[in-house]
């Protein structure tokens, strides 16, 4: 069996930081591993929840890559539904064609 690979990608506030990161690491069923960057989040549909945000014109979040099989893809992103649902978690997930490290 050969394993596909795709990577999820994962935007939310930042200050769902350490909530969303205690859960992916509770799935180690589905995620060996993440990682995280400080993101901003531009754009009509993006909520800006405070009055720094506001000011400054974008949405302070966090982006999360977890590259993972791609069979494993939806059984994540239905437990994120269910422990995430009403905070407007963005995501998309696109297939990974190399994946490994440089030693």
């Amino acid at each position: 069996m050969t394993f596909q690979a795709a990577c999820l990608t994962l935007i939310v506030p930042r200050e769902l930081r350490e909530e969303l990161f205690d859960y992916i690491n509770e799935q180690s069923d589905l995620v060996t591993g993440f990682t995280a960057l400080e993101a901003a989040g531009h754009g009509a549909r993006v909520r800006l929840r405070t009055p720094a945000e506001q000011v400054k014109g974008h949405a302070d979040a966090v982006a999360v890559s977890i590259v993972l099989q791609e069979k494993d893809v939806e059984r994540l992103l239905e437990r994120l539904r269910s422990a995430f649902a009403g905070t407007k978690l963005v995501y998309w997930a696109v297939p990974v064609t190399a994946f490994g490290s440089i030693d």
